[in-house]
């Protein structure tokens, strides 16, 4: 069974930046991907950024493209995702999630993390 365990996030001003990491225990897979999710109050969840654990090929949502990095120690099976230049409209939840196979933008991902919170203040 894989765990994902999540640190960071908090309450930061807009226009600051943040960091938040995920690392994953116990069995991967020879070929894995890792993701992160972002959920706010009243609305879906949605796709932010994923990132391939074999060969870092990363993908963005338009809307953090240029503002967030999504990177990884292939290694130790952690991911981060460092987010500057924030938006209050970037308050959510964020989860990080691991799937078998190649990143997708889709919410196909087999393990989820318990989810952090990230506040953004204007």
């Amino acid at each position: 069974q894989v765990q994902l365990v999540q640190s960071g996030g908090g309450l930061v001003q807009a226009g600051g930046s943040l960091t938040v990491s995920c690392t994953a225990s116990a069995r991967t897979f020879t070929t894995y991907a890792m993701a992160w999710f972002r959920q706010a109050p009243g609305k879906e969840r949605e796709f932010v950024a994923a990132i391939s654990g074999n060969t870092g090929i990363s993908l963005y949502a338009d809307s953090v493209k240029g503002r967030f990095t999504i990177s990884r120690e292939y290694g130790k099976k952690t991911v981060y995702l460092q987010m500057n230049s924030l938006k209050p409209e970037d308050t959510a939840l964020y989860y990080c999630a691991l799937r078998p196979g190649v990143p997708v933008r889709t919410a196909s991902y087999d393990y989820w993390g318990q989810g952090t919170q990230v506040t953004v203040s204007s």
